[in-house]
């Protein structure tokens, strides 16, 4: 990512803004998403595009509390979150000098189903360029933190704030990480199964949260998002540039919060980058053509 942005603007958050958006995130998770962990019925579990793709009253309550305490800080602020987004919202963001999105509870599919690998994603954005992203693990009172000024820094009551980096890359034989088959075109899907025999080893977590925490934390060296989505992917993508690692969508563009076509690529470092990108090129050609 680059970060260069249309006008001179300042800082984009205090520090007590920062801490004020912190408490807001752990006081939605306290009231409305921890209470509903593994306790949700099946009548409490609503479908949106199929059975693998559902939202829970966790998901919409939390995402209420927080855009009410965002705009009670920021009430010009354009709010972005998943169970309230539009087509229109999400274009929007690269025009607002402030855009927050938010994904009140990622990994919702393991949530409803009793797995504690679920978070809490927000980003700040300014003209779609992430400015400040933040992953909180509700289970572990645990959250990563970064803006675009400072390091990376994993941050947990009663110890001190702590910098995270990336791991050290390497070639492709050598190399973990996530990428998930069934969020891929159908007919690309048998090309990316076959690449788990090149890499050490691929995952899938079915929560981008964790995903990204991973490899800022240097224990996987990188992550492909497809089906792009803000409250995804802005506040991890920034994230992990911010302890170090090389952001570009596939094509090697720049990403910016509004997109929602493509594929976006993290990694430990440009050199395996663009190692994982050569391996995974099968993506970007079309071929319904010929």
């Amino acid at each position: 990512m680059s970060d260069s942005l249309p006008m001179t603007i300042p800082a984009p958050l205090t520090p007590a803004q920062r801490t004020q958006i912190i408490n807001l995130v752990r006081r939605a998770a306290r009231a409305e998403i921890l209470p509903r962990f593994r306790t949700l019925g099946t009548s409490d579990i609503d479908q949106k595009t199929g059975p693998m793709d559902v939202v829970t009253a966790a998901d919409k309550e939390a995402e209420k509390m927080i855009v009410r305490g965002l705009l009670a800080m920021f009430p010009n602020a354009l709010m972005v979150g998943e169970e309230s987004v539009t087509d229109e919202k999400v274009a929007a963001l690269a025009d607002a000098e402030m855009g927050f999105t938010i994904d009140p509870v990622d990994g919702t599919w393991n949530f409803a189903h009793g797995l504690a690998t679920f978070g809490v994603i927000l980003s700040m954005t300014r003209f779609g360029v992430p400015v400040f992203g933040l992953i909180y693990d509700p289970i572990t009172d645990e959250l990563l933190i970064a803006d675009e000024a400072g390091p990376a820094q994993v941050m947990a009551p009663r110890r001190p704030a702590r910098n995270v980096s990336v791991s050290k890359g390497g070639p492709i034989e050598e190399l973990s990480g996530f990428a998930s088959v069934y969020n891929i075109p159908e007919d690309k899907r048998g090309d990316l199964i076959g690449l788990m025999t090149r890499f050490q080893r691929l995952y899938m977590l079915r929560c981008a949260a964790h995903e990204f925490r991973m490899v800022a934390q240097g224990h996987v060296d990188f992550v492909l998002c497809s089906n792009l989505t803000p409250w995804d992917h802005a506040a991890g993508a920034l994230i992990v540039q911010r302890a170090g690692g090389h952001v570009a969508c596939l094509d090697g563009s720049e990403y910016r919060a509004q997109m929602r076509d493509g594929y976006l690529l993290c990694a430990s470092d440009a050199a395996t980058w663009g190692r994982v990108r050569d391996a995974m090129s099968f993506l970007l050609h079309d071929t319904t053509e010929g």
